[in-house]
This record gives structure tokens, sequence and C-alpha cells, in this order.
């Protein structure tokens, strides 16, 4: 926009706003003016100050508008803050919710464990008593093989079927609890799961390996349930045999 323009609508203006004063003027005084001026009738009705008041009408209106949307842009600005606000405070107790669930699922697990421990050791106690008693017994009868052409079978050892039977339920019992034994028997003697009670010289094994149990360890859940009793091959060393009597 031209310079001339701006200043010629600014004068425009300014005059608009001092008629605007004088408009609370007695109404005597307005109209000895005009009787006096003619010339102000033809002003008031200038096309050129209707302009001006048109261009003044929009930059008010523009003002109103500008004034509007910073209001309501600051409204959208509290509400965006105070959603934030709350969303936090929703992410806070969810974590917080989360964790007491995790909490409460391992406490709940260690009373578990802590209320089965004893009845899966009494089981397996149990389990170690038929197992020994099943070993110890006698030889298993076994029929010729001429008896099957015989009208009349030998009477199977029926108490023998029964240890077996409640052996496999027992064994049954405790995979289903996720009790498993511990394999050691031919393997390097491992301390975090089984405790030596006995040493035997053996030169066919190797040093450090486990020839035998004398009780079987389980595991539950990965962890140790009960630590496995083992003999373990131990070489005599150059005392021993000194003490013999041998001479390298």
């Amino acid at each position: 926009m031209d310079q001339s323009l701006k200043e010629t609508l600014l004068d425009r203006l300014r005059a608009y706003l001092d008629g605007l004063d004088t408009a609370d003027a007695p109404e005597s005084a307005v109209a000895e003016t005009a009787d006096a001026s003619p010339m102000a009738t033809e002003v008031a009705g200038d096309p050129a100050d209707d302009e001006a008041r048109d261009l003044f009408s929009v930059f008010a209106e523009i003002a109103a508008t500008r004034n509007e949307v910073r209001t309501q842009s600051r409204i959208v600005k509290d509400a965006l803050d105070q959603f934030r606000a709350v969303f936090e405070t929703l992410q806070s107790g969810n974590a917080a919710l989360d964790r007491e669930l995790k909490e409460a699922r391992a406490r709940a697990g260690e009373q578990t464990r802590t209320i089965l421990r004893p009845l899966l050791l009494d089981i397996i106690d149990v389990r170690d008593r038929l197992a020994a008693g099943l070993a110890a017994g006698p030889p298993e009868n076994r029929s010729p093989w001429w008896s099957r052409w015989r009208r009349t079978a030998s009477v199977p050892d029926s108490w023998r079927e029964g240890l077996e039977m409640t052996l496999r339920r027992l064994d049954r019992v405790l995979a289903d609890r996720r009790v498993t034994p511990i394999a050691t028997i031919g393997r390097p003697f491992m301390p975090d799961v089984a405790r030596v009670v006995a040493t035997r010289d053996d030169p066919s094994v190797a040093e450090g390996l486990v020839i035998a149990e004398s009780r079987t360890g389980f595991e539950w859940d990965g962890q140790l349930l009960r630590a496995a009793e083992v003999i373990v091959a131990k070489r005599a060393g150059a005392r021993d045999r000194s003490d013999r009597g041998d001479v390298e």
C-alpha cells in the first residue's frame, strides 16, 4: 500500500474519531454548526469518509477476531494441559497396578511353593521307599517257555505289579507338578545339586565322576527340591600307595 494512501486513511480515521468525541455535544450546538457551515454536510456525506468508516469497522472486526482466537487457543491449551496431566496420572497408576500385580503373583507363587514343598518331599520319600522295597524283593519269577502251551500258567508276582503300578502313579504325579529327577550317574560331581556320601577307588572310572546314587535328587521348576546323595570315584594318591607298600 502506498505511503500517501496510508496517511490519508489514518487522517480520515483520526477525523472520524474526533467526530465521535463531538457526538456528545448539545443538539443545538450541532444544529448551529450545521447551519453555519454547509460544507460539514458535504464532508459528512463524502464517500471517502464512508470508506474510512468501512476500513475502521474491518480493522475492529479483525482485532476482535484475533482476540477471540487467542482466547480459544488459550482455552484449548489449558484443556490439553489438563488432558496431559490426566494421562500421566493414568499411566503412572497403570504402572503401579502392573507392579503390584507382579508382586502379588510372586507372593502367591512363593506361598504355593511353601505349601507344596513339604507335600512333594513326602511323596518323594514314599516313592523312595517303594523303589527300595521293589529292589530288595526277590527276583521276578519268569515262566518257562513251555508253560505257554500248558493250561495252567504260573501265578504272576502280584505284589511286584502292585508296587510298580504305584511307583508309576507317583512318578506321574510328580511329573504333573513339574518335579523331575536329577541325572547324576556317569557325570561329574555337581555340588549345587548333590552331596558326596562316600568315595570309591575305581580305576575304570575317571576321578570325580559319580559312580552310584544312594538317594536320587529332584528339581522343581528348575530349582533344587532335594539334593542327591552320590558316591564319587576317587583315585588313590601317592600317600595311599606308599601306605600299602607300593614302590614306584
